[in-house]
Order: C-alpha cells, then structure tokens, then sequence
C-alpha cells in the first residue's frame, strides 16, 4: 500500500519524505559502496522524494566505477540516508535509492514479507541476480 513515510540520518540534519509501497519490494546491490555500507534500499521516483531539511549538510560521493550515483552522506554523522542517479543503470530515468533502515515507523512485519531483488552492480549487470547474495 502506498504511504508516505517520513525519514533522516542518524542526527536527524538531513530529514525527508517519500511515497512508497514497501509491499512493491525492496533490493540490495553487491557493488563495493553497498556491499560495504550494507545499503537495502527501495526505489522512488523524483516526484515521490522530497527533501524536507539538510540540503546543505549532504556530501555526494561518487564512487569508482559508477559515476551515476550519487551516494549523498550526512557531513555530521556520515549516514546514507538516500542516493540518488542520474543516469539510467535499470529504470529510464532519474530515481532514488532510499535505505530502508532510515525510514520512521516502518512495520518490520511488511519489510520481511516483501520480496528483495539482488542487483550485480559489482559486473555491472544490475539485471542479473549475484551469485552470492548471503552477505547482502
């Protein structure tokens, strides 16, 4: 179902908001950023993001091997609250990466039901499942 949740980092500089449906999925990616950031993430479109506070107290990082994402950390607690890219590596078009994990009352019962997709972003095949997903 279709809510809007609310979200921040760690410090709460960087506040947010987001239409999802958590029930749609959720994935995980085996690339070196979110293998060693343990990023599960769900998707949203630009029109369902929106920036609340902390525009300002966000880095983008910009990893090796992947100039599309933009991997945007607090300057004051170093959480991935959300990444943003812009270029498409599976959708068309713009989209956000939102972790889980930063979002207020998620029901922990409906994150577990719903299903994860493992991306290869390591090969850069992000339509094909990694052979090793157990540490994702």
């Amino acid at each position: 179902m279709l809510r809007t949740y609310t979200g921040s980092c760690h410090c709460g500089a960087i506040r947010f908001e987001a239409d999802l449906d958590i029930s749609t999925g959720t994935g995980k990616c085996n690339c070196t950023i979110c293998t060693k950031m343990r990023l599960w993430s769900i998707n949203a479109l630009p029109d369902a993001f929106r920036l609340l506070a902390g525009e300002h107290d966000l880095t983008d990082y910009r990893g090796r091997g992947n100039s599309v994402a933009h991997h945007q950390f607090c300057k004051h607690c170093g959480v991935r609250a959300f990444e943003w890219i812009d270029m498409p590596n599976m959708s068309g078009s713009k989209y956000y990466n939102i972790n889980v994990m930063c979002l207020d009352g998620v029901d922990i019962d409906e994150l577990m039901l719903a299903p994860v997709t493992y991306y290869d972003g390591l090969n850069d095949s992000w339509d094909e499942r990694p052979a090793e997903t157990r540490h994702l």
